[in-house]
């Protein structure tokens, strides 16, 4: 197999950076552009969360949690064209978008116990893709500091509080769930306080991320730099 080629199987893309930055959006893209997997971590963590919520657990009780999450199984979806997440064999991509869930992630998220089995299983998925020679694109807060820290290339997308919550609002909008920007603005902001502040693998960007800045970028104009720093790094 020419050399090209095995790296294009075994490359891991880790894309890291703060709400509303378009980490989902470029991630798929790139994924679906280079015949990549396509893991959303963030999406675990809400998935938990969600079956913390609907199991009636304290999710402010690290000691609760903790006991309840060796019962938790989750499934990922990991196609970039149809990624889903399911929980005790239910789908609920939809369900961990909502707002109750939104608010609850973050709290979840910080137990160190919940953080240690979602990162052996977020490993076990990208060491799965490597198994079947397939490269993937894995997105998240911490995945080139902690869960992935050997990626082959390590992006850190971000943008103004501004641009994110427009984004996320006319997101949210679009789906359905009704949103305005300053409220929207507010939340992403005490989001990024709680994440970049827990003690436990908080968002950060590893010293050797390539910083991506979407303050100011359309969508495209994201998703050709990473495609370019993708092909470098691959050798295409």
């Amino acid at each position: 197999m020419p050399e090209n080629l095995q790296r294009r199987s075994a490359f891991v893309v880790a894309i890291d950076g703060p709400s509303g930055s378009g980490k989902s959006s470029v991630s798929r893209g790139i994924a679906t552009m280079f015949g990549f997997r396509y893991l959303d971590t963030g999406a675990m963590y809400r998935a938990v969360a969600w079956w913390l919520l609907r199991n009636d657990v304290d999710v402010n009780d690290v000691d609760a949690v903790a006991a309840r999450i060796p019962q938790v199984v989750i499934e990922n979806g990991t196609d970039p064209a149809r990624p889903y997440i399911m929980i005790d064999g239910t789908d609920v991509s939809r369900e961990i978008r909502e707002q109750f869930v939104t608010s609850a992630v973050s709290a979840v998220s910080a137990v160190p116990d919940v953080r240690e089995a979602m990162v052996n299983a977020q490993r076990a998925e990208v060491a799965a893709a490597k198994k079947d020679g397939v490269g993937i694109v894995v997105e998240g807060r911490d995945i080139g500091t902690t869960v992935l820290p050997d990626a082959n290339l390590k992006i850190f997308l971000t943008a103004d509080n501004a641009a994110r919550a427009a984004r996320r609002a006319a997101q949210d909008n679009e789906e359905g769930r009704a949103a305005q920007v300053g409220q929207t603005a507010n939340a992403l902001a005490a989001r990024d306080a709680a994440d970049s502040s827990r003690k436990v693998s908080p968002l950060t960007k590893a010293d050797d991320a390539v910083v991506i800045d979407a303050t100011t970028l359309g969508f495209d104009q994201v998703v050709s730099e990473v495609e370019r720093l993708v092909s470098e790094g691959i050798g295409q």
